[in-house]
């Protein structure tokens, strides 16, 4: 490949009180515990019962690996040094966001003065995950078409069944809370760079938006980075799956990028019908099913899933990613957090419970040096 298609990850954690279970407002004590070598790859959210880890940019998911269990090591040692802990899961259990104290900070001042109520109640956890582009043009043509995948990877990364103390009855009730943003959901379609760049500055213009940092869309153009990034996902409570996403990602991106550059881009889905299947993933994750557009039938995800490794099974080796992506394997198997959340919570009828599980898996591995090879099939 003559470009790399280097990647990096963002993943929002919880901070948790050790007692009770619920969030704690422990940002600053969190980041003030944490290595100096990590800079700002630890940084603050809009709450202060989050706190984002992002890692270095990664040639392969061979070197994201290790960076993802050396970042959720760090986090990990930081909370237990400031008296708290850390959970990975799209929602917390059990918490309001009513009882949150919001970041200081123009930004976030902003954030809460234009969107009100909308940006208190933003209490959802993601995992962010970035391919670096070629160009700005490839960049626009392969966010036209990887929105057909979307909904594969949200019903593999589900983890937030519930809301406030409640059974949701969704697979990922973050999806439903941050939808209520604008400029959310999948994209629309553009033509070109030009297409896309002309409708941020209207935006700007008319005093919508003041940059294209304030565009959430499922995938967006990153506006400094130059990387196409994914943001549909809830955050995966154990990172093996969150590595398994990341690596299903770039695969997805590098096998269309094959077929665009060979003028056989992969056929374009109206923004409305992949709404659709994201709206099935978020109900049922992967235990529900989508539907293949191009055939007009219901299909199970659990075969759409493999289906998806037959479709990028040609640029795995190259990546050196097939023991990464056959972590899908794995997903299906146990199933997302989602599913494991919610058999503790059938098993003990205690959210507490579910919350200690998340707690334990968020700590997987992070405690043995050799971490970085754990868990591959």
């Amino acid at each position: 490949m003559a470009h790399r298609f280097t990647i990096g990850v963002e993943e929002e954690f919880q901070i948790i009180d050790p007692e009770s279970g619920e969030l704690r407002s422990h940002v600053s004590e969190l980041i003030a515990a944490s290595s100096p070598e990590v800079g700002e790859q630890i940084k603050p959210e809009l709450h202060q019962s989050i706190v984002e880890m992002g890692t270095n940019i990664c040639d392969s998911v061979d070197d994201l690996r290790p960076e993802i269990y050396r970042m959720r090591r760090e986090i990990v040692s930081a909370a237990d040094r400031a008296g708290s802990q850390v959970a990975a899961a799209g929602t917390h259990p059990f918490s309001s966001w009513i009882d949150q104290v919001i970041s200081p900070g123009e930004r976030y001042n902003n954030i809460v003065e234009e969107l009100q109520q909308l940006a208190r109640s933003l209490l959802i956890f993601g995992i962010h995950v970035h391919v670096a582009m070629p160009d700005r043009t490839t960049t626009i043509a392969l966010m036209n078409q990887v929105g057909y995948f979307l909904p594969h990877l949200l019903a593999l990364s589900t983890s937030s069944p519930f809301w406030m103390g409640r059974d949701t009855g969704l697979k990922s009730f973050r999806t439903t809370v941050f939808r209520r943003f604008p400029r959310t959901g999948v994209p629309e379609y553009f033509a070109s760079w030009s297409d896309y760049d002309d409708y941020v500055k209207l935006l700007v213009e008319l005093h919508c938006i003041d940059n294209a940092k304030k565009i959430w869309w499922d995938v967006r153009p990153h506006p400094t980075f130059g990387t196409l990034e994914f943001r549909i996902c809830d955050v995966p409570t154990r990172a093996e799956d969150s590595i398994t996403l990341a690596a299903l990602t770039q695969a997805i991106v590098v096998k269309l990028h094959r077929l665009y550059t060979k003028n056989l881009g992969f056929r374009h889905y109206p923004k409305a019908l992949i709404e659709e299947n994201k709206w099935r993933a978020v109900r049922w994750g992967i235990d529900g099913k989508l539907i293949d557009f191009g055939k007009r039938a219901e299909v199970p995800m659990r075969e759409l899933a493999l289906e998806l490794l037959e479709f990028i099974d040609d640029v795995v080796d190259d990546l050196g990613s097939r023991s990464a992506v056959e972590g899908v394997h794995r997903i299906l198997r146990e199933g997302t957090s989602a599913e494991r959340q919610l058999e503790v919570f059938r098993q003990t009828g205690s959210l507490q419970a579910v919350v200690r599980q998340l707690v334990a898996e968020t700590r997987e591995g992070t405690d043995r040096p050799n971490a970085s090879s754990a868990g591959r099939d």
